[in-house]
């Protein structure tokens, strides 16, 4: 999966606690040795282990018994158990505890989406966009791949792909048309996609390009528009972009386009989940 870095880890550890656990010290409780169990009270799919484990592990707690990244999970679940000082599974509570909440919730939702879209073409895969959250990339990629799905893009220096805002500094879609051999010398270890309406796509793929990001195009106007496109290239990549949801994602990949861009998932809600402290 993601390689978290260790400074990544510590940074996630010192904007919760960036020096002590002060009630724990006040109460007098810090080196008293006690197990923390985390539990979830809503059926998902499981995100997050390994960087809680390295969360754990950095602030003095020893993993003794944990489920894997990409498990489902039902309601009432215990999966995952730390043992350590009190003041250790403080330090480690809320930082592990929002992290496995986040993470499972998109991977959860983003599980659903992938079963959804391969229901209706099952080589039709869920791409994420760029549309997330600054800051969190790595643990929401993360949580993307445990879910099932793929990164869209994760970031400029990546891959081409051109939009309208583009185009302004080239004198239009007309005149991109016209550059577009020029610019594949250009890009010749990459390939060249562009976001396309549907009149446009049409003229696209007569050009050359290698793949369009069809964006939001109605599913009932989708499925036409995808067979003309194949009759002229049937090897350019069709990507659908726009709206996709869980509701409507089998529908979508039913159409042929090769794969989904959606932000979706980074929508969904934290999932409802806990920790059992007890002494030792």
């Amino acid at each position: 999966m993601v390689r978290i870095p260790h400074a990544r880890i510590e940074q996630i550890i010192a904007e919760d606690v960036p020096y002590i656990d002060l009630t724990s010290m006040v109460l007098g409780i810090d080196s008293q040795r006690g197990k923390m169990e985390f539990y979830t009270r809503q059926d998902c799919v499981l995100a997050g282990v390994q960087v809680v484990k390295h969360i754990a592990e950095q602030v003095g707690c020893c993993v003794i018994s944990s489920c894997e990244d990409g498990e489902t999970l039902v309601a009432g679940k215990t999966f995952m158990t730390l043992e350590g000082s009190a003041a250790d599974l403080h330090v480690a509570w809320k930082v592990c505890l929002n992290t496995f909440d986040h993470l499972s919730a998109v991977a959860t939702k983003t599980r659903e989406m992938v079963e959804a879209a391969h229901r209706g073409n099952p080589s039709c895969e869920i791409l994420t966009t760029r549309k997330s959250m600054p800051g969190v990339k790595d643990l929401l990629t993360e949580a993307v791949l445990i879910g099932g799905a793929f990164p869209h893009r994760l970031g400029l220096s990546e891959t081409v792909l051109v939009f309208d805002h583009h185009m302004t500094f080239l004198g239009g879609f007309d005149a991109f048309l016209e550059q577009i051999p020029s610019i594949k010398t250009r890009c010749v270890e990459k390939k060249l996609f562009v976001e396309a309406n549907a009149e446009q796509a049409l003229r696209l793929v007569k050009a050359g390009v290698d793949g369009i990001q069809l964006e939001k195009i109605p599913v009932e106007e989708l499925a036409a528009l995808v067979q003309a496109i194949r009759q002229i290239n049937p090897h350019v990549t069709l990507v659908a972009a726009g709206g996709i949801n869980p509701d409507n994602a089998q529908a979508y990949a039913a159409t042929g386009v090769d794969g989904l861009a959606t932000t979706a998932p980074f929508s969904a809600s934290p999932l409802d989940m806990s920790v059992r402290m007890l002494a030792l």
